[in-house]
């Protein structure tokens, strides 16, 4: 059996999951303190990179997602699977996990 590489571009989302790339971690604090990482937040916000399909309602009709790639969003703080591809930092969750869309 062949081994597959996995990047972003072989991931693609099962129905309502959506693939979010985390933002960076603050590195200092608003004082000006340099944070070590194990005192670092996870960061709740991201870009979306994929979107599955979307979900099937009880008659078997493909509800559309209402974010897209590129958007920048909010999610809950411990909700999905985080992945890291290279090194870049990814979660991979369900839409209802999504709480906004940040302008």
């Amino acid at each position: 059996m062949a081994a597959t590489s996995l990047n972003i571009s072989t991931v693609k989302p099962l129905g309502d999951r959506v693939f979010i790339k985390i933002s960076a971690k603050e590195e200092k604090t608003a004082g000006g303190i340099f944070l070590p990482d194990t005192a670092k937040e996870k960061p709740q916000v991201g870009e979306i990179s994929a979107v599955g399909p979307g979900k099937l309602d009880d008659k078997g009709v493909r509800q559309a997602l209402d974010v897209k790639v590129g958007d920048k969003v909010l999610y809950s703080k411990y909700a999905g699977t985080d992945i890291k591809i290279g090194t870049d930092e990814y979660v991979l969750l369900a839409e209802k996990d999504i709480l906004a869309i940040v302008e």
